[in-house]
């Protein structure tokens, strides 16, 4: 009921307080009427602390004295009379619900008493917010009741740098800036080394050039197959890798024999027209019939190119 009232009441932004002091009676409401005399403004004040009965107060005289004021005051501001104009419509509406008969409208409208305590409660509010704006003023502002503290003075600031560095350390920072700026590259180092390549080439000549007893060379040491007067241990190791991979790939092929009397025993190889496998031969070809490759002669006695101690 209490906000049903107050939603006929005036605009949210109206302040029922704020009407200012006039600088004489002049630019005050004075009302002389049944029950009261004093400004309008106290008189809303009494209404709101229910100090007087607004069923005694005479809606005509209040209409009269106020059509009386504004004729007096015409040359006083227009925002002073606009609001005792609200105050006074408010008065009047107020007490014309209160002579209504109390029966239900159908429309829904607030009753008089609503009304009533609607602006009792607007005017508390507004009182306390007022109250709180108050206490907010009065507090200390800056610049009036305490001031700031002022710039700091412009006092020069003299930095010493200290440095702790040696010769060695600017040389080298110097040396690193120096090499960041040159472009690197990265060169693969070229190793004297023998390829499996160049070993079977050089295997292969040298069992051309060897004697043969039939169809076969004469055996000879692996050793015999490795380059004469090479130092650079590197090439030793290679060549001797590689030539021992050389036997062997062109054992696979059939066209050497390798034999070994022993375990840690000097190795020995000779040239042999032996086929070759199936698997290596094209597609097509097959051994004839009967025909397998020759195997070693355990008593052969074979002819070392160079003696037993060097190929150990």
């Amino acid at each position: 009921m209490m906000q049903a009232a107050f939603e006929q009441g005036p605009p949210p932004d109206y302040d029922l307080h704020g009407i200012p002091d006039g600088d004489s009676e002049a630019d005050a409401l004075l009302l002389n009427i049944d029950g009261f005399e004093g400004p309008i403004d106290v008189l809303l004040e009494m209404a709101r602390n229910q100090k007087v009965d607004l069923r005694e107060v005479s809606i005509l005289q209040l209409a009269r004295q106020y059509l009386h004021f504004i004729e007096r005051a015409k040359d006083l501001r227009l925002d002073l009379a606009a609001e005792y104009l609200v105050m006074a419509a408010w008065l009047a509406y107020l007490k014309s619900r209160l002579l209504l008969p109390s029966e239900k409208d159908e429309s829904g409208e607030p009753s008089g008493e609503a009304m009533a305590e609607a602006l009792q409660f607007q005017l508390r509010r507004l009182e306390s917010m007022r109250a709180a704006a108050e206490k907010l003023m009065a507090r200390p502002q800056l610049g009036i009741n305490i001031f700031a503290r002022g710039e700091p003075e412009g006092l020069r600031v003299a930095y010493n740098a200290t440095y702790k560095d040696t010769l060695f350390d600017l040389l080298k920072a110097y040396g690193d800036i120096r090499r960041r700026a040159e472009a690197s590259f990265y060169e693969l180092p070229v190793f004297n080394i023998m390829t499996m390549e160049e070993a079977v080439d050089r295997m292969t000549k040298m069992l051309g050039n060897l004697p043969k007893t039939g169809p076969h060379s004469v055996w000879t040491t692996l050793q015999s197959f490795m380059p004469e007067n090479i130092t650079d241990p590197l090439l030793v190791r290679s060549s001797l890798a590689s030539t021992f991979t050389a036997g062997l790939e062109l054992a696979k092929q059939g066209k050497v024999e390798i034999r070994q009397d022993g375990l840690f025993r000097p190795i020995y190889l000779r040239s042999a027209n032996r086929p070759p496998a199936v698997d290596e031969l094209p597609p097509g070809d097959s051994p004839a019939p009967g025909q397998a490759p020759e195997t070693p002669d355990e008593n052969d006695n074979g002819i070392d190119i160079e003696d037993d101690t060097r190929a150990e």
